[in-house]
């Protein structure tokens, strides 16, 4: 269990509350869950009287994720659509539970929740791990990718690693994938830009139109810029060329400190446009390559 964890959540009194619902005489069903989805879906609206039977019982078979959440939470209308795609796309291997916390406040309570999103994994019957806010989608599969492959020999839910159905192509990806590959940069652009336009927090539609963006100009790349900008330091548009050239190249650290240079030369509405642009060259790399965090430095140097 996670040290932030153990032994900070109980959820005995959930349990109570549940076995006495049972009790109760029995209501009408229509054989779904609550909200409308079947039983067996993967993404699932829990209550309080269904927590044990939904998310304890459950999560002896396999990982089920606990998203606590509220109509009035912003991030919570971010990051949900996210779960329940990746929750739906995983072939099974986990199972998303969401808890409306002001229909739910027990749940809450049970979990200690002091700040909303709060995604809660659950994996024999205990939390095991959790993480607040809205994080982005690639932190988001790394996170259910460790626990998977943490569980996966303790819960006979989870398929073996390779084993997993596979998950299901989203044709949006897919046409804007295809537009790429055949070297239609604007059909790829626009087909990204529709994605976001619905889902403005879709990270991977994010970091692919970023990609988009500069493999077109990256496809106009002229080793002939970088001496047009060392000639000229004061032609931004050379010196974004030059950039977007040393990048394609290889040479990223050259490309960084081409243009946080030229920050330390601009001013106003000059110096704006060379951030964004070397902002964009920052969202071609992994956050947590050096190049990076090391250009990122730099840039904060020469802006204050």
């Amino acid at each position: 269990m996670s040290a932030a964890l153990s032994g900070a959540v109980d959820l005995s009194g959930l349990k109570a509350r549940a076995e006495a619902s049972r009790n109760a005489p029995a209501q009408p069903s229509g054989g779904a869950a609550e909200g409308g989805r079947p039983a067996s879906a993967t993404v699932i609206d829990v209550t309080e009287a269904s927590f044990q039977a939904d998310v304890v019982e459950r999560s002896m078979q396999q990982l089920v994720v606990v998203d606590l959440w509220a109509d009035w939470c912003g991030p919570c209308k971010q990051l949900s659509p996210v779960l329940e795609r990746l929750a739906a796309q995983s072939g099974g291997a986990w199972a998303l539970a969401k808890v409306d916390v002001d229909a739910n406040p027990r749940i809450a309570q049970a979990f200690r929740a002091q700040s909303i999103p709060m995604v809660v994994a659950i994996a024999g019957g205990q939390p095991v791990d959790a993480f607040t806010g809205a994080l982005p989608e690639p932190e988001i599969r790394q996170w259910l990718d460790r626990l998977l492959d943490a569980l996966r020999d303790k819960l006979p839910g989870i398929p073996p690693d390779g084993d997993a159905a596979e998950a299901p192509e989203d044709p949006r990806f897919a046409e804007a994938e295809a537009a790429f590959e055949r070297g239609d940069f604007a059909e790829a652009e626009a087909a990204y830009q529709r994605i976001l336009d619905s889902e403005p927090a879709n990270e991977r539609a994010k970091a692919a139109l970023a990609q988009v963006k500069f493999a077109a100009r990256a496809a106009e790349a002229d080793p002939s810029a970088v001496a047009r900008a060392e000639a000229d330091p004061a032609d931004l548009d050379a010196q974004f060329a030059a950039a977007d050239y040393e990048v394609a190249t290889g040479k990223v650290e050259d490309g960084f400190t081409r243009l946080v240079d030229a920050v330390r030369r601009t001013a106003g509405a000059d110096r704006n446009r060379v951030r964004e642009h070397l902002v964009s060259l920052f969202e071609l790399f992994d956050p947590s390559d050096e190049r990076v965090a090391t250009a990122r430095r730099n840039l904060a140097s020469a802006l204050f």
